[in-house]
């Protein structure tokens, strides 16, 4: 039965964005480049309406055949429910900033409301008890940025997409390894209904997932980091490093525009990912080199996760260098592409 709905979730999902990217469908709605676009033609931008439609179904059947073990399911459905909404009428219409922001807070106060708090922060060989407040602070302000981060790091072909394949795919193999059953299906419906749609986004997309699908995965991305850290499937550590891809380019951009005293709710250039892409790479060849680093910090991971606290510190300080170095040569990348699009300086 497991394996039905994982398959029944990424044909669902296949099929809904294919039916999306018809200019005939109802859910047909078109992104149209700007200046601050890496796509150049208009593309419909409904997939994550098909990857939504498909978590969901599926959630709903694991809960029916599991006869009720249902997790913190409901809670995180009802939190979907605000914050995909407000992101299908961003899409749709233009929602403000303020407004979309409240939502956030509200799908993240859903999600404590169920009892999806930290009470403890877990590093490598070090368990931080926090006070009932504090963790609820630290939980809320989690939901809220990683909504925002996935939305943020949204903005190339098949990006996202891998990144839920991958990160929601280690969370489930974590899931059955602890023997939390509910953890490990949603998780693997979740990275199926990406696989579905990454089948129409990668390079060259003919679809994108807009803001309802990577606010629904950024969600999601939360909500199941912080039951696996209650439930003792995954460290909270250890759910930063599976989507640390996402965490440090989006986290090290917000840091460098702040510094700049750029406004940071305006759309942007300037993310790794798209330094790279800008710098001749394209969009397959940088999304590769993603998935790469995707699957290592997955693989560390699923790795570390036994090792000592000596052992897990020095795994995710190699990320954090890696990272350090990474970001370093892409700016340089950056500049010398800058440099020689500039020409020679006139005599």
């Amino acid at each position: 039965m497991v394996w039905i709905l994982i398959v029944f979730s990424f044909v669902l999902s296949a099929w809904l964005t294919w039916r999306f990217t018809n200019s005939a469908s109802r859910f047909y709605i078109v992104d149209h480049p700007n200046e601050r676009s890496l796509h150049a033609q208009p593309t419909p931008r409904s997939g994550g309406i098909a990857i939504l439609a498909a978590v969901v179904i599926g959630s709903i059947f694991q809960v029916w055949w599991s006869k009720g073990q249902q997790g913190f399911i409901p809670w995180i459905g009802l939190a979907l429910f605000v914050v995909a909404t407000v992101s299908f009428l961003d899409d749709r219409y233009h929602v403000p900033v303020v407004h979309r922001l409240i939502a956030h807070i509200a799908g993240a106060a859903l999600l404590l409301m169920g009892g999806l708090s930290l009470r403890t922060i877990a590093l490598p060989g070090v368990d931080w008890i926090l006070p009932a407040w504090l963790g609820a602070g630290v939980s809320l302000l989690f939901v809220v940025w990683m909504i925002n981060m996935y939305n943020f790091m949204d903005g190339m072909d098949g990006f996202a997409g891998g990144m839920a394949v991958c990160g929601f795919g280690v969370f489930s193999i974590f899931g059955w390894l602890t023997g939390n059953e509910p953890f490990a299906i949603v998780s693997a419906i979740t990275a199926a209904s990406a696989a579905g749609f990454l089948c129409f986004n990668f390079p060259p997309a003919r679809i994108f997932m807009g803001d309802i699908g990577s606010s629904a995965l950024g969600l999601l991305a939360a909500s199941l980091s912080l039951w696996g850290a209650k439930d003792g499937v995954i460290p909270f550590w250890v759910a930063a490093l599976v989507f640390l891809p996402f965490i440090a380019d989006a986290s090290v951009t917000l840091i460098r525009r702040l510094w700049r005293r750029e406004m940071i709710w305006q759309a942007h250039k300037t993310h790794y990912y798209q330094q790279l892409v800008q710098s001749g790479w394209g969009h397959r060849k940088t999304v590769l080199v993603e998935y790469v680093i995707m699957l290592g910090c997955g693989v560390t991971a699923l790795w570390s996760v036994r090792e000592p606290g000596r052992i897990q510190a020095i795994a995710l300080g190699g990320w954090a260098m890696f990272y350090f170095l990474f970001f370093l040569w892409v700016s340089r990348l950056a500049a010398r592409h800058h440099r020689d699009a500039a020409g020679p300086p006139s005599p």
